[in-house]
This record gives C-alpha cells, structure tokens and sequence, in this order.
C-alpha cells in the first residue's frame, strides 16, 4: 500500500468489536498494514466518534482509560480538523452528492488530505469525486501477509 487512504470510523470500531469476529479479523488486518505503511489520515469527526461507539455502545464497552489510549494512538496519523474550510467543501458535497452530511464530511476530509480511497463500509461508490476510490475493507482483502494488529486490554 503506497497510497493514502482516509479511514472511516467503521474500521476503527470493527478492529475493538469482537461480537462480528471476521469483521474483526479484517479491521485488524487494515488497521496492521495502515499502520505499518503510514498510509491512514483520519479526522477529527472520526475521533469523536471512534471514542464515542467505544466507550457507549458496545456491549460490553470498553472503559475510557482504555478507548483514551486508543485515541491517543491515532493522534500519531494525520488528522483533519473540521474547521470552516471543511464545512464548506462539505455543504457542496452534500448538495451536490445527494448524501447526508456525516458522509459529506467524511469525503471533504478525504480530498482536503489527498486520499486516493475511503475505506468504509458505510458509503456508496456513487458518491466517490473523480480520483478517488471506496474500499469496502471487509470484502476487499489486504494482499501483504500482515501482522497481528494488537488493540489494548487483550
């Protein structure tokens, strides 16, 4: 992998959820070759969120010391703040895409860091701008052999 590739919070999530445990193995598998190749750009948005889901929605969730040093591991990749530059790329891609404004961020943030591809589960390739591509990571394989991601608490 030598390209950029904006990471949705889905893969985050899905690398801590162990209740869908293939969706696990994948997000790992990702989340090792991202990390190996500093290849990931997140945002902000993505933060809030990836801390969100872990700390309040699994079952069971994980405790805020653990989602905090998690969090504090992704501040190593870059980041895309939501500032007025972003809200505005956003409001166009929203009006202009037919998507809703979640989604609308996350394609902002992707081209405002260069991304050539979003890896989610959650958009639709209709709504990829010209030179760039939606990966699905859990039907699209990661072809390196790669290590075992280590999440925290394991």
């Amino acid at each position: 992998m030598t390209e950029r590739y904006f990471v949705d919070t889905n893969v985050l999530v899905y690398a801590h959820d162990g209740v869908y445990p293939a969706h696990m193995e994948q997000a790992q598998h990702w989340m090792t070759r991202l990390w190996a190749d500093q290849a990931a750009v997140i945002s902000t948005q993505v933060l809030k969120e990836f801390y969100n889901v872990l700390t309040r929605k699994l079952d069971p969730p994980i405790p805020q010391e653990l989602a905090r040093e998690e969090v504090r591991d992704l501040l190593h990749w870059p980041i895309i703040e939501t500032d007025a530059r972003l809200f505005e790329a956003a409001w166009r891609i929203e009006d202009e895409g037919h998507c809703s404004w979640w989604d609308a961020l996350i394609i902002a943030a992707a081209q405002q860091a260069g991304c050539t591809a979003i890896l989610s589960e959650d958009l639709g390739p209709h709504l990829m701008p010209a030179g760039m591509t939606l990966i699905n990571p859990f039907t699209s394989a990661v072809h390196e052999a790669p290590a075992r991601y280590e999440i925290r608490g394991d």
